[in-house]
């Protein structure tokens, strides 16, 4: 592992009042900024006089309004046998970089969103890939009408749907994820419907050549009840790999979310059945994803208790039949700051307590176990690729992890944390190749107003 202490002396100020909860809990400051509403700002009876309340609202006439902000976000990850020493790099430590200016103008009803996003990574070994950097280049870029009960929008955007565990913003890696298309967002009643039609953005090395993808497409509905979400999300991928054979993948996923609080407690479940074809196969995959979680105020450091289960269909072999599950565009570090695996094949129990320990600083705790869901398929990463085959191996077990992460919100716009974070290897992985213990250490100071 290369000294984490001469990469920590490059951290700049820059974090957060980032996202402190979970997608579906979002502070004032949201991770796709668009979501974000300051037009009460226009009465100065509503200011507070913090400082940035000149850059929120900025009247422009008698109905426009225009509001700006930034990200400034410096993040060292370090590791020790990444891949459990299988990767091409496993010792490796790296410096990610990233602003993330915006404009929001509001002419009327008329709405014109701009972000522009600055990643460049420093130290990646072997190389940097397109989460890790992308140059100059625009992340969101949208046109908006509202006509009353039916928002619609066109252009460049990043999608939140739910819990992220399908269409998420890949906010953790540097350069997150945006789609290129059109959406519509109406009000039934208590209901609210979302509708898309979008493709993802490739992002490529260098400044303004991140483009379209031309195999990849995303559709479908997403209502938002009290308490309860009902999705369809239709993909296409032209050029899918699964166990080796590459093929035209149609995907069609159902999915069902309740989600809430009484009292002292908190739940999340999510269950996902998909279908469709692929390579000549018919697809039969599942999901279902539990947290339920408890405050305990009376206590010191006013712990919270949280227990998460995710049980996640894998490929039987079965003639004819592909079960591996595909979790299209889940947010970026899916099972915590140190993620290898990705929610594919997998059974995980994830307890973590999160301890106020004082009203700026937070430290959560938490440990994993993994399990492969059936011994045919092998482990994926959170992108979807294969990167450890079944092999001849017998265990289901993948292994333990444990995990630390320390947070100081320093101002209400800066924000700095860190983690350690250690993936001890079951009988799976020392049956089918590199077996060592990733160890990870993580640095981030991130600037956001």
């Amino acid at each position: 592992m290369r000294s984490p202490a001469l990469l920590a002396a490059l951290v700049v100020a820059a974090p957060a009042s980032a996202q402190t909860g979970e997608p579906w809990q979002p502070p004032t400051l949201t991770n796709t900024r668009y979501q974000e509403d300051w037009s009460r700002l226009a009465d100065p009876a509503n200011h507070d006089g913090r400082w940035t309340e000149p850059f929120k609202y900025v009247p422009l006439g008698s109905d426009a309004w225009v509001s700006t902000g930034i990200e400034l976000r410096a993040r060292v990850e370090s590791f020790d046998d990444n891949l459990w020493g299988g990767a091409d790099a496993p010792d490796d430590a790296y410096l990610w970089l990233r602003a993330l200016p915006y404009a929001d103008l509001h002419i009327g009803d008329v709405r014109a969103f701009i972000q522009p996003v600055v990643a460049y990574a420093v130290g990646v070994a072997p190389a940097a890939g397109p989460v890790d950097r992308t140059g100059v280049d625009i992340l969101q870029g949208f046109a908006e009408v509202d006509l009353g009960a039916v928002t619609l929008r066109a252009g460049r955007q990043m999608l939140s749907l739910g819990t992220e565990r399908l269409v998420g913003t890949r906010y953790g890696p540097n350069v997150p994820l945006a789609f290129d298309g059109v959406r519509a967002d109406m009000t039934l009643g208590k209901a609210q419907l979302s509708l898309l039609a979008v493709r993802p953005v490739q992002p490529g090395p260098g400044s303004f050549d991140d483009a379209t993808s031309d195999r990849k497409a995303l559709w479908g509905a997403y209502v938002a009840l009290p308490e309860l979400d009902l999705y369809y999300l239709g993909y296409r991928n032209r050029a899918a790999r699964f166990g080796g054979l590459e093929g035209r993948e149609v995907r069609h996923s159902v999915g069902v979310r309740s989600y809430g609080t009484r009292g002292a407690w908190r739940w999340n479940v999510e269950g996902v059945a998909q279908f469709g074809h692929y390579a000549g196969q018919r697809i039969a995959a599942w999901t279902i994803g539990t947290e339920i979680g408890r405050r305990l105020p009376a206590l010191p450091l006013t712990p919270q208790i949280i227990m998460r289960a995710n049980v996640v269909s894998g490929d039987r072999k079965a003639n004819g039949t592909l079960g591996t599950f595909n979790a299209l565009f889940p947010k970026g570090k899916y099972f915590g700051e140190l993620s290898p695996i990705g929610p594919t094949n997998i059974i995980n129990l994830h307890p973590g307590v999160p301890l106020t320990l004082r009203d700026d600083l937070s430290l959560s705790i938490a440990g994993m176990a993994y399990w492969r869901y059936t011994k045919g398929d092998g482990i994926y990463d959170i992108p979807g690729n294969l990167i450890r085959g079944p092999g001849n191996a017998t265990s289901r077990f993948i292994g333990t992890q444990v995990e630390a992460a320390l947070s100081w919100q320093a101002t209400p716009e800066w924000e700095l944390s860190t983690s350690l974070s250690a993936f001890s290897p079951g009988a799976f992985l020392r049956q089918t190749g590199p077996a060592e213990t990733i160890k990870m250490f993580g640095l981030e100071s991130n600037f956001r107003f």
